[in-house]
């Protein structure tokens, strides 16, 4: 008989999220506690706002924190990597010609 471990993410008594992975279940609830945090910051901001959008952009929101941390400047974004150039063979050969030298 196997044993195994699941991490289960319940809100409202509804399972959100069933995993083997601890750290993934404990970022996924720390998504959701940013989220109703949002939620709430949206219901007292006195706008209209329908209560099912006002969850899908609190959940979206949370989802992408870094990027709204960047969009309010609150993080710097990360610089995007160039690919390494790859060297061409007449570049390989004059360089290992000037090795030889």
């Amino acid at each position: 008989m196997a044993v195994e471990t699941r991490y289960v993410v319940v809100r409202n008594g509804e399972e959100l999220l069933s995993t083997t992975d601890k750290k993934q279940a404990d970022e996924y609830d720390k998504m959701l506690d940013m989220a109703d945090s949002l939620f709430d910051l949206m219901g007292n901001s006195g706008l209209e706002i329908d209560e099912s959008l006002q969850e899908k952009l609190s959940v979206y929101l949370a989802e992408n924190k870094d990027d709204v941390l960047v969009a309010l400047g609150a993080k710097k974004a990360k610089p995007k990597q160039k690919p390494k150039a790859v060297a061409t063979e007449p570049e390989v050969e004059q360089d290992q010609q000037q090795e030889a030298a």
